[in-house]
């Protein structure tokens, strides 16, 4: 009789067949520790936005279909230019924010397209597009921003995007419909991912400002900073009926970026004709430089 060999490998197999499952358990209870990390981290950040209220709950069936801001301390009319001029620091500092006649689809909202260039003594140092949308009840709304960034004349990039309904990002209230003296700071723009928790509250009303643009007795004045950036400091600004903001201060600290209206324009057919193209152009390029802003789609004539 012959007898059958012994399987000598057999232990071997066994033994490789229980370190494979520890190392498949050693896998996963890392990917839930760094799955229970990541959103320990998010829940963190959204907490962050307890000390602002919301004002009205976010939604889209709320808005116009064609965008319209007529609030009347933060109008936005097609075609208007606002030229600011100031300083950073001691630094020359001049702000042109143009409101175009495009729109942008964000999180079901037609917002307003609105294109606004900072320049550093003569030189600039960020282009950028923002989105506004007013609801049924005058409040208007950020809805996101695309900033380019520029040093000695060369783009150096755009790390601080952010679109409402993106990467936790949430829209805010930038003018309230009804506004009210308070003491409470309210929610003007959140995301997470960059550090960007805005918010303001309403310090006065019925204030005298004097600008080079002109005077009023009727301005309203905000308080903002970002939460999430204690440095950045607090910043004050000046709303007048009918235009908008008109000045620009520092609260704290002592230094920062100091603004005043010195010009109204109203472009005319040729001027809005550059502005569309620019505004579009700069549009194409946040498909190019961000993730974030690839979830978009392209902004529109309206």
């Amino acid at each position: 009789m012959v007898s059958t060999p012994r399987n000598r490998f057999a232990p071997l197999w066994a033994l490789a067949a229980i370190l494979l499952l520890l190392l498949v358990a050693a896998v996963a209870a890392v990917s839930a520790d760094r799955a229970s990390a990541s959103l320990a981290t998010k829940t963190s950040a959204r907490n962050e936005i307890k000390p602002c209220i919301r004002l009205e709950k976010f939604g889209a069936a709320d808005f116009p279909r064609r965008p319209t801001i007529d609030n009347r301390y933060l109008p936005m009319r097609p075609g208007t230019q606002l030229i600011l001029e100031g300083s950073v620091d001691g630094v020359p500092h001049r702000v042109v924010f143009t409101v175009t006649d495009l729109m942008k689809k964000i999180d079901g909202v037609n917002a307003l397209v609105i294109w606004d260039t900072d320049e550093s003594e003569g030189e600039l140092v960020e282009s950028e597009l923002s989105f506004f949308a007013q609801d049924d009840d005058d409040n208007v709304w950020n809805l996101g921003e695309y900033p380019e960034e520029f040093e000695n004349g060369e783009f150096v990039g755009a790390p601080s995007v952010w679109i409402t309904g993106e990467d936790g990002a949430e829209a805010g209230i930038h003018m309230a419909g009804a506004t009210h003296v308070s003491s409470r700071l309210y929610v003007q723009g959140f995301a997470p991912e960059i550090d960007f928790l805005d918010c303001a509250r309403v310090v006065a009303k019925y204030q005298s400002v004097c600008v080079p643009a002109g005077c009023s007795d009727r301005a309203l004045i905000t308080n903002e900073q970002n939460i999430l950036d204690p440095e950045g400091g607090i910043q004050s600004k000046y709303h007048v009926p009918g235009v908008g903001i008109v000045k620009i201060g520092v609260v704290e600290p002592a230094t920062g970026e100091t603004l005043d209206l010195v010009d109204v324009v109203r472009l005319d057919r040729d001027a809005m004709r550059e502005v569309r193209n620019e505004a579009l152009r700069l549009d194409r390029r946040g498909f190019r430089f961000s993730e974030v802003y690839r979830a978009t789609k392209p902004a529109e004539r309206f």
